[in-house]
């Protein structure tokens, strides 16, 4: 056994004899140069000795080999014993994942286990599967599910080479041996017992506004009113007592609440009925009340908490209400906004706002404003009216428009007409060079960054305005100095018509202008058709008598032959999901702007009897577009929200990036199916 390896102390003690050797025969050479017949006396001493060594070692030799392998033997006995014996369950893998051994903690978790040795783990484990095994030089860790008990399952490879020197195993090979795996099972059920009952005992703040708490006060009675009060109030404590929440009204229509994530939770699984019994209080008024809600949770703490809760009751609001916002960690929820909210009839929001502008507008060297990509013809109009609001304070005014659609074309070539200044139309590249610190840039008819015209202006200035009608979503322009989201006005150009009335003295639109403005109001509101409040029709009203033409405008929307057929392609293969979804696709080739007669097509598919809600899907530089429509039965900002869009409760879109007109309309029947299924329609 010339190739075996003499271990530790076993082969120090070879080496010591030898090296003594060596020696003694070195003292001999020195013993001859000093005395010859010393050293040969010390030489036949020498060889006496080595005679005697060799005969002991050939004689114990065979002996201290068998003690060797017997200790050997029980070592390895005895380190297969402490592994069979580990009180975690432990096993070996082979390459492919085929099970090879496991001991008795292992097996204990199935009585059938010994009959899986050499088939693979996931027939056992399904959440071990063999492309989770790691790489040399690697570990992998992970959470599973087995028979009610929750594992962290730890992998790691502990050979890579041709041949393994390690202890055998049972019904291990040698051949398995060149790539094997040690798997450890670690049972952390009551550790996540304990951390679930931490996240079920940690606080969340929620604040509760009544939406439309003064309109709905004067549409009753005034003997009324304390009744209908002291029903929201019981109504509102009694339900949140119930799920162990602490209630305080800290005004006469707003609530602060705190409660544990254990009652959160079972807020959440009740989707927040509170909000449709609040709407179902009866006193024969005429208008019911909404709520809206806001709540922060897991954000470390009861300060963060109550200020996440601050921003939700804030985005709540921003979508119109009658809705519940809840910020936990990074994600936001929404949940409600089923409803079209009640339009405001006072004006103060609007001439507070337009004070605010003008103070802005006061201290800048000039302006800039812009609408959304693709620009339509209400952020169009809304910036036409910013333009001749900013003139009438002498400042330089800059619009930015990055492409000019054909039903966009008729209105742009009037308004350079009617100007008498060049250059007010400038592209992106053009607006960055105009715009610096000084300049006040104006967004309209969007409030998401991602939306923009030319998102890059948003970096170059501090002094952002943003005036929008849709409502909001978790993705907004965030360092604006004034923000005016009204998401219960018709369109921007409703917006900026109220603005324009309070803005100052001599604000005086020129017919051409207020053809723009009055065209935006009408294309958002399909002809008077949709979203149309009394402030919509005083807005008109006020456009007609600064020179709007309405046959003027009618001939400036009339389309082309191209675009009509179009929309009827899109009626002719509409096709009826769920007995109430009406989808159809709009062709691109031959459009010079597929997706605006995809939006119309979806306006009119809302005529079919039946149809709670219209959607079509255009696909136009290298996107798909979807336009969706409702009336008022169905939610369609929820639907568009679901699929990365936005929009209004009855007029929403979205685009999808990568994707065909197939895989789009599968995604949307997708996720229609789910929210229908899970009560969120």
């Amino acid at each position: 056994m010339d190739d075996v390896k003499k271990p530790g102390q076993l082969k120090s003690y070879v080496s010591f004899l030898i090296g003594m050797l060596i020696l003694l025969i070195g003292v001999n050479v020195f013993v001859y140069g000093r005395e010859f017949y010393a050293g040969l006396i010390m030489s036949c001493g020498l060889f006496v000795y080595c005679i005697v060594i060799i005969i002991y070692y050939y004689v114990k030799k065979r002996k201290a080999l068998q003690e060797l392998i017997d200790f050997t033997a029980h070592y390895a006995t005895l380190q297969n014993r402490l592994m069979d014996e580990f009180e975690f369950p432990y096993f070996l893998l082979d390459r492919e994942g085929h099970l090879l051994w496991g001991n008795q903690e292992f097996n204990k978790l199935h009585e059938e286990m010994p009959k899986f040795i050499r088939r693979s783990i996931s027939e056992i484990l399904p959440d071990i599967t063999p492309s989770k095994l790691p790489r040399a030089g690697s570990k992998a860790d992970f959470d599973i599910v087995y028979n009610e008990t929750q594992f962290r399952v730890n992998i790691r490879l502990i050979s890579n080479n041709d041949e393994l020197e390690i202890y055998s195993f049972p019904d291990v090979r040698p051949s398995d041996l060149k790539k094997l795996y040690a798997v450890t099972l670690k049972d952390e059920t009551k550790l996540h017992e304990y951390m679930q009952k931490y996240e079920d005992e940690t606080m969340a703040t929620a604040l509760l506004y009544l939406d439309n708490y003064e309109e709905a006060l004067e549409s009753v009675e005034e003997v009324s009113r304390s009744i209908l009060t002291a029903l929201i109030d019981r109504k509102i404590n009694q339900y949140f007592n119930n799920h162990d929440c602490l209630v305080r009204k800290f005004e006469k229509d707003k609530y602060l609440i705190v409660m544990r994530n254990r009652s959160l939770q079972e807020l959440m699984e009740q989707r927040f009925d509170i909000v449709e019994e609040i709407k179902n209080i009866n006193t024969e008024n005429e208008i019911s009340v909404t709520i809206s809600i806001g709540i922060g949770s897991d954000q470390g703490s009861y300060v963060k908490n109550l200020e996440a809760a601050k921003i939700c009751i804030d985005l709540a609001l921003g979508r119109g209400g009658d809705q519940v916002a809840i910020k936990s960690r990074d994600s936001i929820r929404y949940f409600g906004g089923k409803t079209q909210g009640v339009e405001k009839n006072t004006k103060v929001k609007a001439r507070v706002k337009a004070h605010a502008l003008h103070e802005f507008m006061a201290v800048s060297d000039k302006v800039v404003v812009m609408g959304h990509r693709f620009i339509d013809i209400d952020a169009f109009g809304a910036a036409v009216g910013i333009y001749r609001a900013a003139q009438s304070m002498n400042k330089k005014t800059y619009i930015v428009v990055d492409y000019v659609s054909q039903m966009l074309e008729p209105f742009v070539d009037s308004f350079k007409n009617s100007s008498s200044e060049d250059n007010i139309i400038v592209g992106c590249d053009e607006a960055k060079d105009i715009v610096d610190e000084k300049t006040m840039l104006i967004v309209v008819d969007t409030s998401r960054p991602g939306y923009t015209g030319c998102e890059e202006l948003l970096s170059l200035t501090k002094n952002i305005v943003v005036l929008d009608h849709h409502r909001q979503s978790s993705e907004v322009i965030r360092n604006s100095v004034l923000s005016y989201i009204e998401p219960y006005a018709s369109s921007a150009s409703e917006m900026v018509t109220e603005i324009i009335q309070y803005f100052a003295d001599n604000t005086k639109l020129k017919s051409v202008e207020a053809d723009a403005l009055y065209a935006g109001i009408v294309v958002d509101t399909d002809n008077f058709m949709q979203k149309t409040g009394v402030r919509t029709f005083e807005a008109a009203a006020y456009l007609r008598r600064n020179g709007a033409d309405v046959t003027r405008v009618r001939k400036m929307f009339r389309e082309n032959m191209a675009d009509y057929l179009a929309k009827g392609e899109v009626i002719r293969n509409v096709r009826l999901f769920r007995k109430s979804f009406a989808i159809s696709c709009c062709p691109s080739e031959g459009l010079e702007q597929p997706t605006i007669v995809g939006a119309q097509a979806a306006n009119e598919l809302l005529n079919i009897i039946g149809v709670r809600a219209s959607f079509v899907l255009t696909e136009f530089n290298n996107k798909v577009f979807i336009s969706a429509r409702a009336i008022d039965e169905v939610n369609v900002q929820l639907i568009m929200e679901r699929m990365g869009g936005g929009g209004h409760l009855n007029i929403a879109g979205a685009q999808l990036a990568g994707v065909s007109v197939e895989e789009a309309e599968k995604k949307l029947r997708i996720t229609i199916s789910e929210m229908l299924d899970g009560g969120e329609l």
